[in-house]
């Protein structure tokens, strides 16, 4: 292979899946957390205790029960009363986005993309996922969004790899004119996808999240063993390819990013361009929920 020897290129796969080994997985009481919230025997007071100790969380919960999208009338203080009103649902996906957030609110040179720029981007596709799941009705919207802000999470393991590398992967990407995640693969023996794969098992989220990451830019090789997952799984690499066309996240392999017919087809969406126009009013709410992760006070 041009540009890296075969002795590297182990010693690369070696080092990414230490890198692996050493992501810290959620904090105990987020995993309970989040636990107590996918178990519909749970009580109100059960997830509201499991959730009291991180006041950041309780902050962000009460935040979204209080806004005007949920047309109160009334300001609610109690946490309890806001897990009620919101659902288990919703209150689990703010968990869950400001872990991954944590993970996330870092520049990635490899990727050349800034601090920021990821987490926009994954915000951005997640809401993208959620509109589409809705208009389509092929999947849960709740579900659809949480694979979307989770679909590129493998680019925080693997940025410092592809930086190395990305010479190599670039001229691989125009001279053999394939994808970059396809050139990613070449020459570091890893994508950031199956990595994402990697760091969502490592991280105990249900399979659909692990598959959808996975396969995300592979929307048409989802093995029949899993092809329960493909309504998902198209939602979410539709929402990835629109957000790349808005121009939203695109880094260093977002123009070689291709949007599939299939996935569009399957979904039954009549036109691209209408999607795109709709999505195109998320754009300001990224910007509030982004400022609201950043100083959540």
């Amino acid at each position: 292979m041009s540009g890296i020897d075969e002795h590297s290129r182990e010693l690369i796969k070696t080092r990414i899946l230490s890198k692996l080994k050493d992501v810290k997985s959620f904090p105990q009481f987020v995993l309970e957390t989040m636990r107590k919230l996918n178990d519909p025997t749970s009580s109100v007071s059960d997830v509201s205790k499991s959730l009291s100790r991180d006041e950041g969380l309780v902050l962000r919960v009460l935040k979204l029960a209080n806004s005007a999208a949920y047309g109160m009338t009334r300001n609610i203080s109690n946490i309890s009363e806001a897990i009620a009103l919101l659902g288990y649902k919703s209150v689990s996906n703010i968990v869950l986005a400001a872990q991954v957030y944590s993970t996330m609110d870092k520049g990635l040179s490899g990727y050349a993309l800034d601090r920021g720029e990821l987490w926009r981007h994954s915000l951005m596709v997640a809401y993208a996922a959620r509109y589409i799941a809705k208009k389509t009705n092929n999947v849960s919207s709740e579900d659809a969004y949480v694979g979307g802000l989770l679909h590129d999470i493998g680019k925080i393991i693997l940025n410092d790899y592809v930086r190395f590398g990305y010479g190599i992967i670039v001229k691989m990407v125009e001279e053999e004119h394939i994808s970059f995640i396809d050139a990613e693969l070449k020459v570091l023996g890893f994508d950031h996808a199956m990595v994402g794969a990697i760091l969502t098992e490592k991280w105990d989220l249900p399979e659909s999240y692990q598959t959808v990451v996975a396969y995300h830019h592979k929307p048409n090789e989802l093995p029949e063993d899993k092809a329960e997952y493909q309504p998902m799984l198209d939602v979410v690499s539709v929402a990835n390819s629109v957000c790349l066309m808005l121009g939203i996240g695109l880094g260093a392999d977002g123009l070689q990013n291709y949007m599939f017919p299939e996935p569009i087809e399957r979904l039954g969406i009549g036109s691209i361009e209408e999607l795109m126009g709709d999505l195109v009013d998320f754009a300001g709410k990224i910007s509030i929920e982004m400022s609201e992760m950043s100083n959540p006070d």
